[in-house]
């Protein structure tokens, strides 16, 4: 082996950078360890521990402090840890409108709506489709006339030409991402969890990686406020309830309103009130009787309130008022009583209150045109951000004044240059102080001069925090948002508004929430599967190849050593699939040393001394080691550019893997067999039971090539009648949607949780046995459309909501959420990723093999084993106890097949073009061809067992979330191995047409 001393000495290098970078996480785990100790059980206790240490030297050698151990030890995915996973898209939409001055074009609204409509089923961006969209419904019209704004003034006049007002555009959306992506990453900074990953991704999305997570609420708040703050002058409840009544008549006479609302009064003597709004406070209206006099009705019903969702004569009451005040119905006008007892209208801006069930159709009624026409233009209502009982279900509106000149807010937030928590000065509340700039303080001046002895309210992201009411003129430009915030509340606006506002709003599209609990479980069930795959692959060279299995065994741990090495000095994650990738890389480092192995064998058989069958054996194994982990490496790459999250996961380890694997199998093991051969130790490569094995096995495959073709459509047709009569079980990633992972107390039907759930969610949610009978997949498509920052926590209330209908205990141990045009794209990039695999393969095999037929046969193997391993999916579906859901893992899988069954068909390939090479003057092609299949065998059926074992153990123990994959992997691995001889040889005889007698 030529430069042994350059390898010695790279493996050496390597080694030590590997020791180090994991020598990290083992201080971490001391110290954590100690915390745990320390806190005897006191999560508080731990986190205090760890502070104190945070910034206190903890590595004994070179005096690391415990941040920075854990900012360099090996990252656990969220899988594993515990966290949350979102994605978050730029919503250019606003951006565009915000660019327009929210124009009331017709065609430029009806064209944004249509390019919304058309970015779930285009790949290009959205700027395009708008621009698009706008010229087919207006070919002559023209965008400067809608964008030459006076912001923008300076850039577009109204002689610029649409694509020059379409790359402004398009600038100004690129610049809102960064400044997005910018602002986001430093509010996560600022929330203070450990190793967060916020990255950017292509479409316009950020991705944002949490582990530990275990409030996702507040984060989703965090991350999807836009931080628009605004200061806006209110309308008195006495000016607007006027109003209020016309609206209510016309909203009869539309019929549109919904009379099937149930009968809960709101009861608020016992509304809780922030301090501030105190004088502002709403009393209740009860809303179950009626009368002549609308104000007295409503302030009279306070008795009795309570029970008119039990009582039937109070629901039929109420069902009789909803029928004459259907506006009434969901929104209870701001009427208390006098000193008197006589009902009144209250003062301030609040015109009324709502439970949060019925928020959403306020909204819709307020938007109605019949409705909006009975308030003036400049007539605007946003809802309280906090509800105001102890409960926590009632939300106040509130009506604000915009200016008749621009409807925009007279201040905003970019007049803030300070924000911070701090205790209230009458209270022990916290609030948040503001300090403005000199234009904003002169504006505020004026505001509260021209509104004393009224109310300002202070919004929010389009919610209100608070509406003092101005008492004198404020100057200075200092004022302070109260409202009741925790802590971490305080903690959080503070932030949002010291780091400013984001340039477009940022919504999530998708959410994955990971419970520590499943995280755990994930470890120990990727360990156990890890450990049982490493000692059955350990075993099996042992027992097969004698001492020189011994020596791949070495080779084995040496490679897992560097690939966990190189994930910790790469700052990778390690995701479960992560962990399955590992597993799979052993089988696939196995591989190259049975090829290995095999030559040497062949080569002792020809007489040769050990020495030189050594050098032989590594010589003629390289071809088929370099080819077979070259197409691997490929769709590794592939999986890793349109993967996402765990997937990219599982194609790091791969592509690790196998370099590290190349060079393991290649390098050390040749340097083990140097060191023995140099001291005359024996070397055997085989066993009494394993000296003749496969000698005596010859199959003519090459006749036999059209039964296996008629094996191949048989379970390809018996696939296509599943999928027509079953269909195929596609999973959220690919249709949209969201999951829950619930675990009950005591074993739970399936059918008792769609009964629970359907009326909650308005139709039944699709609900499997996920791994226990105790814990179930809960998948929905309830509100997946909606927008709203709220849509997630109105979801989360009605499964709640089902799943206490039930009874007993659950716990929530993950939720995943996908929008629409996320599993629209998750499905392209699949397709692309599939083509593409086929398409590289194709080039790299025939520029390997200078022969467009073993191109052809490779590529109609992978499309084979993909199609076979889709139609047991469809056979199987709701067949097998786990679920076989169509997935980013299941195409991870489909790819991670094909690049096994491209690895076989290489190895195959390699050797028919060596028996070809050297009989190239037989008769009989086909005979010589047969005869290569069959010199395979033993490789092929040897690699083949040892991954399928490794899989075996992978998919007995790996746990539920990812059976599925595995399942598909062990298909994949057995129809990889009959595809590359059964399939691919075939299709290149009868293509090629070797033969003589195919030549007549």
């Amino acid at each position: 082996m030529q430069s042994k001393g350059a390898v010695k000495l790279f493996a050496i290098l390597l080694a030590l950078v590997c020791v180090y970078q994991l020598s990290f996480t083992l201080v971490t785990r001391s110290v954590e360890k100690d915390a745990k100790a320390f806190a005897n059980g006191d999560p508080a206790k731990e986190r205090q521990y760890l502070d104190s240490v945070n910034t206190q030297p903890v590595y004994p050698i070179f005096g690391h402090t415990y941040k920075k151990c854990k900012e360099n030890e090996l990252n656990l995915g969220l899988d594993l840890k515990g966290g949350m996973n979102v994605t978050l898209e730029v919503s250019l939409v606003d951006l565009i409108r915000s660019m327009a001055n929210h124009s009331t074009d017709a065609t430029f609204n009806k064209a944004l709506d249509n390019a919304v409509a058309a970015q779930s089923k285009s790949q290009k961006d959205f700027v395009s489709l708008f621009v698009d969209e706008f010229q087919k419904l207006d070919p002559n019209g023209r965008l400067a006339a809608i964008f030459a704004t006076k912001e923008l003034s300076e850039r577009i006049n109204f002689n610029s030409s649409n694509e020059e007002v379409k790359q402004i555009i398009q600038t100004e959306a690129n610049a809102a991402f960064d400044r997005t992506y910018q602002i986001i990453k430093t509010r996560i900074d600022k929330f203070g969890v450990t190793q967060p990953n916020v990255q950017k991704l292509g479409n316009g999305r950020i991705l944002v990686e949490l582990p530990g997570i275990k409030e996702p609420e507040r984060v989703r708040k965090l991350l999807q406020g836009t931080a628009k703050l605004e200061f806006w002058e209110t309308y008195d409840n006495t000016e607007i309830y006027p109003m209020l009544e016309e609206a209510n008549k016309a909203l009869k006479l539309t019929g549109a309103a919904d009379t099937t609302v149930q009968a809960e009064a709101i009861n608020t003597d016992s509304l809780a009130v922030p301090a501030d709004t105190l004088k502002d406070a709403t009393a209740a209206a009860d809303t179950a009787a009626k009368s002549e006099d609308l104000v007295a009705q409503l302030g009279d019903k306070k008795e009795g309130g309570d029970t008119a969702k039990t009582d039937t004569t109070g629901q039929k009451s109420f069902e009789d008022f909803a029928r004459e005040n259907p506006f009434f119905a969901v929104l209870t006008p701001s009427v208390g009583q006098n000193e008197q007892g006589q009902s009144e209208l209250r003062k301030g801006p609040v015109i009324g209150m709502s439970l949060i069930k019925d928020t959403a159709r306020v909204n819709q009624y307020l938007a109605m045109p019949q409705v909006r026409s009975k308030f003036p233009r400049e007539f605007k209502a946003f809802w309280s951000v906090k509800p105001i009982d102890a409960e926590g279900r009632v939300l106040q509106l509130v009506a604000i004044k915009m200016p008749n000149r621009d409807f925009q807010a007279p201040l905003d937030g970019s007049a803030v240059v300070d924000a911070r928590k701090q205790k209230g000065q009458f209270s022990d509340n916290w609030e948040i102080g503001m300090s403005m700039n000199a234009e904003g303080a002169r504006t505020w001046k004026r505001l509260t001069g021209q509104n004393i002895g009224k109310s300002v309210a202070i919004v929010l992201d389009d919610y209100v925090y608070s509406f003092p009411v101005v008492q004198n003129e404020i100057s200075g430009g200092n004022s302070s948002i109260t409202g009741q915030f925790t802590l971490e509340e305080a903690d959080d606006l503070a932030n949002v508004l010291k780091v400013g506002k984001l340039p477009a709003p940022a919504r999530i599209v998708e959410d994955t929430v990971v419970g520590p609990t499943l995280g755990q479980e994930a470890i120990n069930a990727g360990l156990i599967s890890f450990v049982i795959a490493l000692v059955l692959v350990l075993l099996f060279m042992v027992s097969y190849y004698s001492n020189a299995g011994l020596v791949a065994d070495v080779a084995l741990f040496a490679n897992v050593f560097f690939i966990m090495g190189i994930l910790a000095s790469l700052g990778a994650v390690l995701t479960l699939p992560g962990i399955a990738g590992i597993v799979l890389t052993i089988g696939l480092s196995v591989d190259a040393n049975i090829l290995i192995f095999e030559r040497v064998r062949e080569e002792m058989a020809l007489g040769k001394g050990l020495r030189l069958a050594i050098s032989d054996g590594f010589k003629h194994a390289y071809s088929s080691i370099i080819d077979s982990n070259v197409t691997t490496l490929i769709l590794g790459i592939i999986l890793y550019v349109f993967g996402t999250g765990p997937i990219q996961g599982f194609a790091t380890t791969l592509i690790i893997g196998i370099l590290t694997s190349l060079f393991c199998a290649i390098f050390i093991t040749r340097m083990i067999f140097e060191w023995m051969l140099g001291r005359n130790k024996d070397i055997r490569f085989w066993n009494n039971f394993s000296k003749g094995a496969f000698k005596n096995i010859h199959i003519n495959f090459v006749e036999r090539r059209k039964i296996y073709y008629m094996i191949s459509g048989l379970i390809i047709a018996a696939g296509i009648a599943a999928f027509v009569t079953k269909g195929l079980n596609f999973g959220v990633d690919f249709q949209g949607g969201r999951s829950y992972v619930v675990r009950f107390e005591k074993p739970m039907a399936t059918v008792d949780v769609i009964d629970a759930l359907k009326g909650p969610f308005g139709k039944s949610p699709e609900v499997k046995t996920f791994g226990g009978e105790n814990q179930v997949k809960i998948t929905t498509t309830y509100l997946i459309d909606d927008p709203g920052q709220d849509a997630e926590v109105r979801v989360t209330d009605k499964l709640n909501e089902g799943l206490k209908a039930i009874g007993g205990n659950y716990t929530v141990l993950s939720t995943q959420k996908v929008g629409p045009t996320i599993a629209d794209d998750i499905k392209s990039s699949a397709i692309w990723a599939i083509l593409i695999s086929c398409a590289l393969m194709f080039i790299y095999i025939f520029i390997r093999f200078k022969r467009w037929q073993f191109g052809l046969g490779a590529v109609v193997a992978l499309l084979h084993d993909a199609v076979v391993v889709l139609s047991f999916f469809a056979i199987f579906n709701g067949v097998l106890p786990f679920s076989l859901e169509i997935d980013q893992a299941f195409i991870a899988a489909i790819l991670t097949v094909m690049g096994y069954s491209m690895t076989d068909t290489v190895v195959v390939f390699d050797r028919i073009r060596e028996f070809v090479g050297i009989h190239h003057h037989a008769h009989n092609q086909r005979k010589v061809i047969n005869d290569a299949l069959n010199a395979t065998l033993s490789r092929t059926i040897n690699t083949s067992l040892t991954i399928f074992f490794v899989l075996l153990a992978i998919f007995i123990f790996g746990g539920e979330v990812i059976r599925g994959f595995t399942f598909a992997l062990l298909i994949g691995i057995v129809i990889g191995t009959y595809s590359s001889i059964c399939i691919a040889t075939p299709i290149v005889v009868d293509f090629a047409k070797m033969d003589s007698e195919d030549k007549k």
